[in-house]
């Protein structure tokens, strides 16, 4: 049976030699059936190839704007974190400052007049919150006068911890390294790098360790929710639950954590809310001098 076929020649260039190669159309079409296989997967790894590098660009644009995001809210907490802290202290300060001066004091009422002040009056959230705080403030005035410890001397701070210059006050300012609003949780006293740190008061050492934006931190209790925090330290010459005096060295200053140079954060805190440092350390004329020229200067914490 003949079968049509195509007849390729070839041709050496020296020796004229001719080699004739007879391809079928049978082995043509089964050629060109492989040839359109491997393009048609050449071209689906192709698109293939293109598609996963689109996911990938579009993943990792993603991920920037995830990161963005997580980024966002992390600032957002911290703005939530310091506004709650700011108002803890100022509810505080109020409760203080409604049992000094006995305001919304009922028990100074009539009889008549408290039961028509209770029939008349149905409390809102607001006011039982008011009315808790006040109760708490009440409480804790009637014992604050008794220490909790009875060797402490001096239970209440009655130092500055080192003698430097005041950067940074308690209260608001802008924060060194975002430049926005921030609430001070305490006071910054610039020093020297391992300029000793003195207690303030009588107490046992709760932590000293490291902690966070703090860096090298000492807390110390000294009873009745009172406490005061020594951050940004070089190193400590206390441990955990270790008594100490007024006056003693428990560490040495210096610039760990969020720091932007050598200073010693100080802070007093009342049942865990940070309150005025002022109201309870003497004011050396050289202190006031130097507070009212560098307190808008943040060094940290």
């Amino acid at each position: 049976m003949n079968q049509e076929y195509f007849v390729l020649e070839l041709a050496h260039s020296i020796h004229g030699r001719v080699q004739r190669i007879r391809v079928s159309y049978k082995a043509l079409g089964y050629l060109s059936c492989v040839f359109l296989v491997l393009l048609l997967l050449v071209s689906g790894l192709f698109f293939s190839y293109v598609q996963m590098s689109w996911k990938a660009s579009h993943y990792n644009q993603l991920r920037a704007d995830f990161e963005g995001l997580r980024t966002r809210y992390r600032d957002l907490q911290r703005i939530s974190s310091q506004h709650n802290v700011q108002m803890a202290s100022l509810e505080t300060l109020a409760s203080e400052v409604t049992v000094a001066y006995g305001i919304n004091d009922r028990s100074q009422l009539h009889p008549s007049e408290q039961a028509d002040l209770g029939q008349a009056i149905t409390p809102n959230v607001k006011e039982s919150i008011e009315e808790y705080n006040f109760l708490k403030a009440a409480t804790f005035g009637s014992i604050y006068h008794h220490y909790a410890y009875q060797w402490q001397s001096h239970a209440q701070p009655s130092l500055w911890p080192v003698h430097g210059i005041l950067r940074s006050s308690f209260g608001g300012r802008s924060d060194p390294f975002s430049g926005e609003g921030a609430f001070h949780t305490g006071i910054d006293l610039a020093v020297p790098v391992g300029t000793p740190v003195r207690a303030t008061a009588d107490g046992v050492v709760s932590t000293a360790g490291w902690s966070g934006e703090y860096g090298k931190l000492v807390v110390l209790d000294h009873g009745n929710g009172l406490e005061t925090y020594y951050a940004h330290l070089s190193q400590f010459m206390v441990v955990a639950g270790q008594e100490v005096h007024r006056g003693e060295v428990i560490a040495l200053s210096g610039c760990s954590g969020r720091a932007t140079g050598p200073h010693m954060h100080y802070e007093v805190r009342l049942h865990g809310t940070p309150v005025n440092p002022y109201r309870y350390l003497p004011h050396p004329r050289a202190v006031q001098a130097t507070a009212s020229i560098h307190s808008d200067l943040g060094l940290g914490l």
